[in-house]
C-alpha cells in the first residue's frame, strides 16, 4: 500500500519537487519493505542520498581549505570557529552515511535479485564507505577504507560476470573504484589500470552499445579517460597534485 501510494499514484516529477530530507525518507520506506526495488525507485533513492551528501561533502572540502589556511596564518579564533564547524559537518555527514549503509545492509542488498542491482547496491556501499573516508581519521579512517574496497570488489566480481563492459553500471563502478585508489589508498598505479582496463574493454565492445544506454555509458567513459590523463600526468610528476579527480555524478 505504501509503495503504492508513494509511486502508483504520482509522477516522477512530483518526487523531483520534493525537498531532499522527504525524498531520502520516503525511499527508506519503500527499501524497508524488503522487495527489489524498480529501476525508477533505485535512481531515485541513489539521486537523493547523493544530493544529501553532496552539499557536505562540498561544504566540507570548503571548510578544510579555510583551516588550512588560517592555521597557516596563526589565526586562533577564527580557527578554533572553523573547527566547531568542520566538526559539525563531520557529525552530519556520518550521519547521512550511516543512515544509508544500514538501509543497504538490512533491506537492499538482501532483496536484491539481479545482478545489475546487486551491483548498483554494492558499488553504493562502496562510494558511502569512501565518503566517511573522507574525512576519518586514524583507525576510524583505515576501517572505513577497508569496507570501502570490500564493497567495490564485491561489486566487481560480480559485474565482471553480469554485466558487459559498455554497461553504465559496470563502467559507474570503475570509475568509482579507480577514484578511490587514487584518493583513498593513494595509489595512482592502480587506479591508472583500473580506469585503463574498464576504458578499453568498453571500447573494444563499442558497437554492441545498445542506444538506450549509449549517452550514460560514453560520458562516463569520457570520465574515466578525463582521470587517466589527469593521473598519468601526476604519476609523471607533471601535475599540481592538488586537482580533485573525476567522479561519476
Amino acid at each position: 500500500l505504501l509503495r503504492g501510494h508513494l509511486f502508483s499514484h504520482k509522477p516522477l516529477c512530483v518526487f523531483v519537487s520534493l525537498c531532499l530530507s522527504e525524498m531520502v525518507e520516503s525511499m527508506k520506506k519503500v527499501a524497508s519493505m524488503d522487495v527489489e526495488l524498480t529501476v525508477e525507485e533505485r535512481n531515485l533513492l541513489s539521486v537523493a542520498y547523493k544530493n544529501v551528501i553532496g552539499a557536505r561533502r562540498a561544504s566540507w572540502r570548503i571548510i578544510s581549505s579555510l583551516e588550512q589556511k588560517e592555521e597557516n596564518k596563526g589565526g586562533e579564533d577564527k580557527l578554533k570557529m572553523i573547527r566547531e564547524y568542520r566538526k559539525t559537518v563531520e557529525k552530519e555527514l556520518k550521519s547521512i552515511c550511516n543512515d544509508i549503509l544500514d538501509v543497504l545492509d538490512k533491506h537492499l542488498i538482501l532483496a536484491a535479485t539481479t545482478g545489475e542491482s546487486k551491483v548498483f547496491y554494492y558499488k553504493m556501499k562502496g562510494d558511502y564507505h569512501r565518503y566517511l573516508a573522507e574525512f576519518a581519521t586514524g583507525n576510524d579512517r583505515k576501517e572505513a577504507a577497508e569496507n570501502s574496497l570490500v564493497a567495490y570488489k564485491a561489486a566487481s566480481d560480480i559485474a565482471m560476470i553480469e554485466l558487459p563492459p559498455t554497461h553504465p553500471i559496470r563502467l559507474g563502478l570503475a570509475l568509482n573504484f579507480s577514484v578511490f585508489y587514487y584518493e583513498i589508498l593513494n595509489s595512482p598505479d592502480r587506479a591508472c589500470r583500473l580506469a585503463k582496463e574498464a576504458f578499453d574493454n568498453a571500447i573494444a565492445e563499442l558497437d554492441t552499445l545498445s542506444e538506450e544506454s549509449y549517452k550514460d555509458s560514453t560520458l562516463i567513459m569520457q570520465l574515466l579517460r578525463d582521470n587517466l590523463t589527469l593521473w598519468t600526468s601526476d604519476v609523471q610528476g607533471d601535475g599540481d597534485g592538488n586537482k580533485r579527480a573525476v567522479q561519476q555524478k
